[in-house]
This record gives C-alpha cells, sequence and structure tokens, in this order.
C-alpha cells in the first residue's frame, strides 16, 4: 500500500445530519470495531466520493464500498443500518471494483424510500477503516453538504510494523467452519473478525475459493467475496494459535442462521410414498383437481422480417403492458397493497432498462422476430443472474420471465385468461408475479411450483392473498396427470398425490371449520366482549392515520387503544402547524364514529431523530432524550401537541396518553400544564389524561401514577426490552424478549393492582396484546382493554368471550411463579389451548 504520508481531507458524502458513532444505533459501528469515523442521517439521493481515490471493495449488495485514497488512508463508506439484508434493492451502483474516482464523483444511486421502509436504519457511515495508521479529526458541525469538508485525516508517525513476537514461529492450528452471518462475511462481521484476530499475537487468515485474506484486515476479508453458508478455513500460527483459533470459529459462528431459503434439500421432510415435499411460501390446506400451466413456446424463426414493422409491434407490445403494470399498481395503491405495488413498480422500471430494449432492438435490426429478440434479450439477462449462484437473483430473474410471457402474450395477441376447473389447484415450473394475479382472479385455490424460493415476489404475493402455495417440489410435480385429485397442505410444504375419499373429506371439515369460525367471529367483531362470567373487556386498535383508523372502525375496534402521532412528524423538513395537527387529529376521531381514541404524545427523540429537532449525541439513545423527557428539552412542541388536541370535536372522546413516563413529578408537570391550556382556552373540563407502562420504574410506581392519572396502558414491547435488558432489534435477542417472561407478568400484576387501588382501568397497547395465547394472562391480571392490529380484533374478542375471568386470575397467580417465557407459553397452551 503506497503511503505518502500527505494529509488528507474527506468532504461530506451524502448530505444530512451528522451523528457521532457513538450516536450510531449498532453496536459494532458505535464501540468503534471498525475504527474511527461519523455518521450522516442522508437526505438526498447519492452516495458521492468523499476524496480521490480508487474503489478498493465494492460490497456485491451496493451497500458498502471502499475507496483507498492517494495517500493510503482506506475510508469505508456504509449506507444504512441492516442494509445487507436488502440484497440489493434501492441501490444502483454506478462505479466497478478495481475504478479511479474523483472526489464528488457519484458513487450509488439510492432510493431512500424504499431503502427506509425495510432496514433498521438509514443513518450511514464514512469510516477510516486502518485507523492504526491514520489518525481523524472531524470538523465541528451539525449539518453537512454534499461537497463540504467533515474531517480532515492526518498520518500516524509511528516506527515500521514489527513482526509480533511468535506470529511465525510456534504451532499452527485450523479449522472449517460454514458462514451463518446474515448476509454473509459483510463488513460488520468482518469488523469483529479483524476485532477478535488483533487480540492474539499469532497470524490468522481466512481461506475461500482458493483465495486468502489476513483476518486483520478487513478490506481483505470483504474483498473475498465469502456469502451466507459459504465454508471457509480458518488458520492460524504462533504461540497462541489454538487459542486464536477457537475465538476466531466463535466469532464466526456468532449470529444464528435466519429462516430465508437456505438449500431446499435442507427443508425438505422425509420422503413419503404418494407424497411430493417442497417448502411452505404461503400457509394453507386446500385440496381440488391438480391443473398444470405451460408457458408460451415459439415456433422456429423464418428471420425474413421487416425491421422497422417488428420494432414497430415490440413498441406497441412494451406500451400495452407498461399501461397494464400501471393499473395493477393504481389498484394495489388503492388497496394499500404496499407489498404488490413494490413488486410491480420493479416490474416498470425492468421495463425501462436500457440493456434490455438495446439487446431486443438489435436483434430486430439484424432481422430476427420481434417475438424471439424479446424472448432472447430477456434470457441472456436471466442467465446472467442465474450463474451468479444466488438464491436472490435466481428470484429477481423469476421477475424478468414475468415480463417475457407478458409481453409475449401481447405481441401474439393472446387473452390472458385461464379456463380453470372449479377450485384448481395450480401446478407450474415456475410462476411469476402476473401469473399468481390472474389465477387469483379467477379463483385458483392452491399453488405448486417445481423450482421457485420461499421470499420470492411470487410468495409475498401469494401470503399476502392468502393463496396456498408450495415451492421447490421439483420437477415431477410436472408429471402429475392433468386433473388428478390431490392435496395440498402448505403449512407442511406437502403435495399429496394420492389422498383417499377419507383424506379429502377430513380436509373439508377443517376447512369448513376455519371459514365457520372466521364467519362467526366476524359476525360477532362489532359486538362488545365479555366473558363468560360477565367481565367486560374493551378490544381497541393500534393505528397511525386515519385510513387505519377507519379500517379499525369496520373491523369493529371499540376504539382507538394507540394512535402514533409521530406519523405527522417524521420525513419532513419541518414541524406540523398547530392547525395541521388538530385536523389529522379530527380526521381520526371522525373515522371511529362516537367510539373513544386515545392519542399518545409525540414519542422521539434518543435513536428516532428528527431534522429539525437536533438533540445532543448520545452514547445510549434508548435510554436518553425521548417520549415526554423531551418535553423537558422543547416544550413548546408538546404545547402546540396539546392545544392541537384540546381543540377537537367532540373533546370528551379524545383521551391524552404520555410515553415513557418514569416518575410521578412529570406526569404532575404534564398535567398542570394541560390544566392551564384548557384555561387559555376557555375549556371547563379536560380530557382524561393517561400514563404509558413502559419502564419498570412507571410499573413499580403504579399505584402513585394511578393516583394523578385516569388511566394506564401498558406498552409491552419496550416493558419488555428495559426488564430484560435486551434490545427487540438485536438479531441474536429478538427472540428472547418475550413479554410473557414471568418477571414482565409480575410488572402486569402490579401495574393492575396499584391502578385499582384507586379504580383506575389498565390496557395493553404492545405486541402482546394482539397474541391470543396472551389474552387469558392478561384478562386474569386484571387487564381491560387489549389495543390490537385491526385485521385481529374479530379474533380477540372471540378468545374473551370463551374465558371465565374467575378462573383466569387463579391460573395467571401460578404463571408468576414458573421459570421462563418458554415455560408460561406451555401452560398458556394446556389451560387455554387455541381452537
Amino acid at each position: 500500500m503506497t503511503n505518502n504520508n500527505n494529509d488528507l481531507t474527506l468532504n461530506a458524502p451524502l448530505t444530512g445530519p451528522v451523528r457521532t458513532l457513538g450516536n450510531v444505533p449498532d453496536e459494532v459501528f458505535a464501540s468503534g470495531a471498525m475504527g474511527d469515523g461519523l455518521a450522516i442521517d442522508p437526505l438526498n439521493d447519492c452516495l458521492y466520493a468523499p476524496c480521490d481515490g480508487v474503489v478498493i471493495h465494492l460490497a456485491r449488495t451496493g451497500h458498502a464500498l471502499t475507496l483507498r485514497a492517494d495517500n493510503g488512508a482506506e475510508i469505508l463508506l456504509h449506507v444504512g443500518i441492516d442494509t445487507v439484508e436488502l440484497k440489493g434493492e434501492g441501490f444502483a451502483l454506478l462505479v466497478k471494483e478495481g475504478a479511479r474516482v474523483s472526489s464528488g464523483q457519484a458513487l450509488v444511486r439510492l432510493d431512500l424510500d424504499r431503502i427506509a421502509r425495510q432496514c433498521k436504519s438509514l443513518i450511514s457511515l464514512i469510516i477510516l477503516t486502518n485507523s492504526d495508521q491514520f489518525e481523524l479529526r472531524p470538523f465541528s458541525m451539525q449539518m453537512a453538504t454534499v461537497g463540504q469538508p467533515l474531517m480532515q485525516v492526518y498520518p500516524r508517525h509511528t516506527s515500521a510494523t514489527r513482526t509480533a513476537p511468535g506470529a511465525h514461529t510456534g504451532n499452527a492450528a485450523s479449522a472449517s467452519i460454514r458462514i451463518t452471518h446474515k448476509g454473509g462475511l459483510h463488513a460488520r462481521p468482518a469488523a469483529l473478525i479483524r476485532k477478535t484476530a488483533q487480540g492474539f499475537s499469532s497470524q490468522s487468515h481466512l481461506h475461500f475459493a482458493g483465495k486468502s485474506a489476513p483476518c486483520g484486515s478487513l478490506i481483505g476479508l470483504l474483498g473475498l467475496g465469502i456469502g451466507e453458508q459459504d465454508e471457509v478455513r480458518v488458520s492460524c500460527q504462533g504461540e497462541d494459535s489454538e487459542a486464536a483459533l477457537q475465538a476466531l470459529l466463535a466469532a464466526l459462528s456468532l449470529a444464528v442462521p435466519h429462516k430465508a431459503p437456505a438449500t431446499v434439500a435442507a427443508q425438505r421432510a422425509p420422503a413419503q410414498a404418494g407424497v411430493l415435499q417442497g417448502v411452505c411460501a404461503a400457509p394453507g390446506l386446500v385440496c381440488g383437481p391438480l391443473w398444470r400451466m405451460s408457458s408460451i413456446e415459439l415456433p422456429a424463426d423464418p428471420r425474413t422480417h421487416v425491421a422497422d414493422e417488428q420494432l414497430q409491434q415490440l413498441d406497441a407490445a412494451l406500451e400495452q403492458v407498461r399501461g397494464e403494470i400501471r393499473r395493477t399498481l393504481e389498484h394495489a395503491r388503492r388497496r394499500k397493497d404496499v407489498d404488490e405495488e413494490e413488486i410491480f413498480a420493479a416490474h416498470l422500471a425492468l421495463l425501462e432498462d436500457p440493456a434490455l430494449l438495446e439487446a431486443a432492438t438489435a436483434a430486430i435490426e439484424q432481422g430476427s422476430a420481434a417475438t424471439h429478440a424479446w424472448r432472447d434479450a430477456i434470457q441472456a439477462q436471466c442467465a446472467v443472474l442465474l450463474g451468479l449462484g444466488k438464491p436472490l437473483f435466481a428470484e429477481r430473474a423469476n421477475d424478468l420471465r414475468d415480463l417475457q410471457q407478458r409481453v409475449l402474450r401481447a405481441l401474439l395477441g393472446e387473452a390472458w385468461q385461464f379456463e380453470l376447473p372449479a377450485g384448481a389447484i395450480v401446478a407450474a415450473h415456475e410462476l411469476t408475479p402476473s401469473d399468481l394475479l390472474q389465477l387469483s382472479e379467477q379463483n385458483a385455490a392452491g399453488l405448486c411450483m417445481a423450482e421457485g424460493g420461499a421470499t420470492s415476489h411470487v410468495a409475498i404475493l401469494a401470503r399476502g392473498k392468502g393463496l396456498p402455495c408450495v415451492v421447490a417440489l421439483g420437477s415431477e410435480v410436472l408429471d402429475v396427470p392433468q386433473g388428478q385429485r390431490v392435496v395440498l397442505d402448505a403449512a407442511n410444504g406437502r403435495l399429496e398425490l394420492m389422498p383417499d375419499d377419507a383424506r379429502h373429506a377430513e380436509v373439508h371439515q377443517i376447512r369448513d371449520a376455519q371459514k365457520l369460525q372466521r364467519q362467526q367471529q366476524q359476525a360477532q367483531a362489532q359486538t362488545a366482549a365479555s366473558t363468560l362470567d360477565g367481565v367486560s373487556v374493551e378490544v381497541a386498535a393500534n393505528v397511525a392515520s386515519s385510513s387505519e383508523a377507519q379500517m379499525a372502525y369496520e373491523n369493529g375496534a371499540d376504539g382507538v387503544g394507540l394512535l402514533r402521532t409521530e406519523f405527522l412528524f417524521v420525513e419532513r423538513r419541518t414541524a406540523p402547524d398547530e392547525q395541521e395537527q388538530r385536523q389529522a387529529y379530527q380526521a381520526v376521531l371522525d373515522a371511529m364514529g362516537d367510539k373513544p381514541v386515545i392519542i399518545r404524545t409525540i414519542d422521539v427523540g434518543g435513536d428516532k431523530q428528527l431534522d429539525y429537532l437536533p438533540l445532543p449525541a448520545e452514547a445510549n439513545p434508548v435510554l436518553g432524550l425521548r417520549g415526554i423527557r423531551m418535553a423537558q428539552v422543547r416544550p413548546e412542541l408538546l404545547d402546540q401537541q396539546l392545544r392541537a388536541l384540546l381543540q377537537v370535536s367532540p373533546l370528551q372522546r379524545c383521551r391524552i396518553l404520555l410515553p415513557m413516563v418514569s416518575e410521578v413529578d412529570e406526569l404532575l408537570h404534564i398535567r398542570q400544564r394541560l390544566d392551564d391550556l384548557c384555561a387559555e382556552l376557555g375549556l371547563t373540563q379536560r380530557p382524561d389524561l393517561g400514563v404509558m407502562i413502559e419502564v419498570p420504574a412507571a410499573a413499580l410506581m403504579a399505584e402513585q401514577l394511578a393516583e394523578h392519572a385516569d388511566f394506564l396502558s401498558i406498552g409491552t414491547n419496550d416493558l419488555s426490552q428495559y426488564t430484560l435488558a435486551m434490545d427487540r432489534d438485536h438479531a441474536g435477542l429478538a427472540a428472547r424478549v418475550d413479554a410473557l417472561h414471568p418477571a414482565l407478568l409480575r410488572l402486569i400484576a402490579q401495574t393492575c393492582a396499584g391502578a385499582a387501588k384507586h379504580g383506575r382501568w389498565v390496557g395493553v397497547c404492545g405486541a402482546l396484546a394482539s397474541d391470543p395465547l396472551a389474552t387469558p394472562v392478561l384478562v386474569g391480571l386484571g387487564v381491560r382493554e387489549l389495543s390490537v392490529s385491526p385485521p385481529q380484533i374479530a379474533e380477540i374478542k372471540d378468545r374473551v368471550r370463551h374465558l371465565d375471568a374467575t378462573q383466569c386470575r387463579q391460573l395467571s397467580q401460578g404463571l408468576l411463579n414458573l421459570s421462563s417465557a418458554g415455560a408460561v407459553r406451555q401452560a398458556c397452551h394446556q389451560h387455554w389451548p387455541l381452537s
């Protein structure tokens, strides 16, 4: 590596608020394990080069790249947190690995809306990865603009690096391991490997696909291109080689493998006679005749065409398909089907891809028919994607095949209609998203495919449509005779080829019972819910807009148990004014008819930053200025919100909820402020004022809080992570953050007991309220309002109606003494089995 000892100025690669590393919601970045640096919360849609240099590493997913500056400094640019999991979606690379770039040159085009909807955070990193050789000094600023000087880099003038004692002597040790880190060995796990290696004197290397890299080199590790489930070999040489090897193996296996499609073979159950085993893409149980769907086959091309005519035909077909996709998009938007909208928006973009259009046009100009030219252009691109050997690219190739079929149908003038037998289960080599929409409209009962993946666009759409779907059944599914009766047990990934009459009758009986149960639940959804012994339980809804409130009302909600007002404040440059807030809150009240609406005051701060609300950087933002604590910093923001809330009509249906309260004085301060504002506005009565119980202190002080609050609402999501000291977004811990942990149940019980002493009611608005298994426990502990997601209202009300509150109270007390959340769940299944 060349190093001319020159100082270096790094310019801002993005525009947005500047954060210190300690304020980044990721322990690896925040700890400095990757090196020194800064973060920017991006507001623009392109990443630019911060200096002259060479691209020495480029993540295949496009979310990160590393530049080597002319003085030898290596700068990692990493867009967003956990963006490796987007697998390239939202990132358009403008440079290649090995390219020389100039300061200010565009590197990656970003679809910020798409990325933000799917990743943990948009906060992006500028990291000096060889901080051992260079010192970084940031300029003091709160807001960065692309091209503005951001940091200065100085060489560290140290003596030449010496070989560590014993590095090339002593014992050697090596072992192989399969990489289970989600997304492969990308920047964050590579940084953990480097940090682990630096703790030993031995020299360690990682070996993969004929290449090697020292474990102490972040760029070297990234350059190996190691993917998830790839097998690598670790070698160590030196006096502490065995200890280094074991530590590195532990670091490499730190992440738990996720359930996204590994190999199909690994997910298949043992084969059974008369059963094809695949992978569940969308659950469900159906039976009916199998109907095989074939793709379009073209005859040989005589290549005697007039090029201009063929080009006109292709243009007309492309415009027809664009029109069809635009109509699909508009329909998806009206139904607020985000998944469907994103899938077909991507299809529309693919139709504009210059590489496809140029390839098809060139073939037509050389004599090909428009049909053959389009097919060949698509298939050539599919071959490139499939040649990469990655499941994600194979699934994107299926989107291209979808466009192949659609445009061919338009060119051939074929109607996209299938004459399906009643209740048909459709079999195909691999269905496309548009195939699925057409089959769904024509009432297909289920789908089964020889190939395909459980995370494909078809799988996403099938789940959204409630259409049972099994993928990866193998080519045998295409040999099943047309019209043969089969059973598709999608939840278990099975296609039963020879079910007898008894099995058919059993499937029909199960489906009829499930359908009847859903119909009965929905028929009673508008009716209040009471237990068998007459205890009333309100089932309200968690919403974040007036449209969601309308959906909740139609689904039978007894009210809104939690309106998250953050939807008004985020993704904008200035705060909403009082009038805009009042109109938004009024729209929610109007959507709920005569039902009560609980509106939570703004819950931002800490890790949820607003561009127009600069707050100091915090080492642990989840424990920092957030929720009601922000009123101490910016009281005018809360005052404005309270004024807007006090102007809704009728005011008696509005209830105000305060987040993140931890002591009585906070409640008393806001209550006094609310009384003062009522007096200013000439109101003789203030709305009910409640407190969220989401920190252990509030649960322990519930009796004292209930003396001054009108109601308490338990936020089990935050209460769980604060009680268990586990971040609910931590990949390795999220599954253990279970609100049915006995410690959480004790806090809920104490909250209900404290509230009861002052005659106050307690609700639950966290995710636990939506879990039918938890319903009897919450009722038994004294909860009298459950705020759930709108689609679950009917199910939770039905669950309440089948409970005996006295029995729930007796059995729930015993759960407080169990040893774990798992034990509680097992006991719940025994006491109150789910039908």
